[in-house]
């Protein structure tokens, strides 16, 4: 049984299977997004083309390791565990703007506190070099509204 608070995927993105109601263990968990894992708007969310899994791309936004949980049968780990960090992968800048709120999550996670706001303004200027500025300016909204709130 899963002792996960309800609203635990409330920062996942909005085509992820935790965000969209979906318990951990029955969608898999992968480290970045790609070509292999795509919305399939009859669901909601993304899933791995390959397995037709759902499948979150983000797991230091939910607090789970990457994992096959639903199409490969392992265990979902204990909730107490410590969330995991985001990897080099995600500090890469998507292609996708689907994918700017989780770099954004990923950029500002590994960012010491005291280098935070130089961390908001850097993210700022990168994102803004490849997406139209109404873009950036919604997801960092999005974004600092969550993160500031639950910094450690």
């Amino acid at each position: 049984m899963d002792d996960r608070p309800d609203g635990w995927g409330e920062n996942a993105c909005v085509v992820c299977p935790a965000r969209c109601g979906q318990a951990p263990g029955t969608f898999d968990v992968v480290d970045g997004p790609g070509p292999e894992y795509r919305l399939d708007r009859s669901v909601g969310w993304r899933v791995d083309v390959r397995t037709g899994a759902g499948v979150c791309v983000h797991p230091y936004r939910i607090g789970m390791p990457p994992g096959r949980y639903l199409s490969g049968d392992q265990p979902v780990p204990e909730a107490g565990e410590e969330r995991p960090m985001p990897s080099a992968a995600a500090l890469v800048m998507p292609e996708d703007e689907t994918d700017l709120e989780g770099w954004l999550v990923a950029v500002l996670r590994v960012a010491p506190a005291d280098e935070l706001f130089d961390a908001v303004a850097g993210a700022e200027r990168a994102a803004g070099q490849r997406f139209v500025p109404d873009a950036v300016t919604a997801a960092l909204r999005r974004v600092l509204g969550y993160e500031l709130a639950h910094r450690d």
